[in-house]
């Protein structure tokens, strides 16, 4: 079946505190952008990427496709305001019948197996949300202050989120309501459920700097692994 990745890469980064968004930062001397794009482009040889960057930086975008990929496998479109409208856009590209990723460009140390198991998935049910289970305790706010919660009954969400073109691209012909955080959020107000995989520890979203420190760790460990 055809497969597309959305690679959503549409935020300013602000708190990152940099210049450039932060998908255009360096990790060991490329771009975040260059981890992600290469992955999924590594992962089947039939995946076509659109990559939704923000207006203002489609021509950098391009510089990135051009040094280092076959850009005939890529294509670019403008973010909107919101992750919703951002998705939107790219799903507008999307010509056939297919499974689609839809993925923070930021989280960039995902792996071929996160992204083949989401597709088994999303086969077999029509979605599949990538989440790992939370080792912290957990706490949620009420209104007489604040109560425990069962950890062990709370995931924590990730992408890849993969679903069927049957599934997504009409569930994004829905009004927008500030609820939608992610794909997932989208699917159920359409009325599906959705189906979980599990992630991927490392596969964390570079947010502030420290997450640069501790991806440019990861990503030397996984390099040493390799060789």
């Amino acid at each position: 079946m055809k497969k597309y990745a959305i690679i959503v890469a549409g935020g300013s980064g602000l708190r990152m505190g940099a210049a450039l968004p932060k998908q255009f930062l360096l990790l060991n001397n490329k771009p975040l952008l260059y981890y992600t794009i290469n992955t999924f482009l590594a992962a089947y040889d039939d995946l076509q990427i659109i990559l939704v960057l923000p207006v203002d930086y489609t021509d950098m975008g391009q510089e990135v496709i051009d040094a280092y990929f076959d850009k005939s496998r890529i294509q670019i479109t403008a973010g909107g305001d919101s992750r919703f409208q951002s998705v939107k856009n790219g799903l507008q590209l999307v010509e056939d019948e297919s499974i689609i990723f839809v993925h923070d460009g930021v989280r960039c140390l995902l792996t071929t197996d996160l992204i083949h198991r989401c597709y088994r998935q999303a086969v077999e049910t029509g979605t599949a949300v990538p989440a790992i289970c939370s080792h912290d305790s957990v706490r949620l706010l009420t209104e007489d202050g604040n109560e425990v919660a069962d950890r062990n009954q709370v995931m924590l969400v990730q992408t890849p989120q993969t679903f069927h073109s049957k599934i997504l691209l009409p569930a994004f012909q829905i009004d927008y309501k500030d609820k939608f955080t992610d794909e997932a959020t989208v699917v159920e107000a359409f009325g599906m459920k959705i189906s979980l995989v599990e992630g991927e520890v490392n596969n964390i979203k570079i947010t502030r700097p420290i997450d640069l420190v501790v991806a440019a760790q990861l990503l030397q460990e996984a390099e040493q692994g390799n060789q």
